[in-house]
């Protein structure tokens, strides 16, 4: 029979390799990190790995949906908050992805967008569960953005998804350009875009 404890164990255990992997991964990429090196780093026997992953693919499976589950629950706290503006909210979330980029240097990219890049032509699961993952985030932007248009910070009438596809698309790519001139200076210009674009919807909105 298993116990409490060893059920807390075993889920320590797969976190750990899910942690350990998501940091080695960030630095060098999922194709080119070998099983050896997760083992390794985390500690654990092959065995341990196979036990929770069949393979490295759906290993890669667990953990895009890990990054999304803490990242869309980082989501809905930052959007929930009722003591901003729906505006200002979606601005702290835009200010908070170029933030930690600098912070960074622009060596790392997050998770999603690192294995956006690399891995959709390479597993169609992998990609199935980044587009999913990537999904959530554009409707999330896209909730905020209606409650906006509800309270008048954005002009009526508005086709919000395809807003929110627009700025995701947007900050997505300028991420990548990030990485490959190892400089902030193409999410900077998408902050702008972002501010100015916000900034004309108020300035056009009725007043209430």
């Amino acid at each position: 029979m298993t116990t409490s404890a060893t059920k807390l164990s075993s889920n320590d255990t797969r976190e750990r390799i899910l942690a350990t992997g998501e940091e080695l991964i960030l630095g060098k990429g999922f194709s080119a990190l070998g099983l050896s090196e997760i083992l390794s780093a985390s500690a654990v026997p092959k065995g341990s790995f196979y036990h929770y992953f069949a393979s490295k693919e759906a290993f890669g499976v667990a953990l895009i949906e890990r990054y999304f589950q803490e990242y869309h629950q980082h989501l809905r706290t930052m959007f929930g908050d009722q003591h901003h503006t729906p505006a200002n909210r979606l601005l702290q979330y835009f200010e908070f992805w170029l933030s930690t980029t600098r912070q960074s240097q622009c060596h790392k990219l997050c998770l999603a967008v690192k294995l956006a890049a690399e891995v959709s032509d390479l597993s169609q699961t992998m990609r199935q569960a980044l587009a999913q993952g990537m999904q959530t985030v554009i409707d999330l932007i896209a909730g905020v953005l209606e409650e906006a248009m509800q309270q008048g910070e954005l002009a009526p009438g508005q086709d919000v998804q395809h807003l929110a596809t627009t700025l995701y698309s947007q900050w997505v790519g300028a991420s990548l350009l990030t990485k490959v001139y190892l400089q902030t200076a193409p999410l900077e210009a998408a902050w702008l875009q972002t501010q100015q674009l916000l900034a004309e919807s108020r300035h056009s909105a009725p007043k209430v």
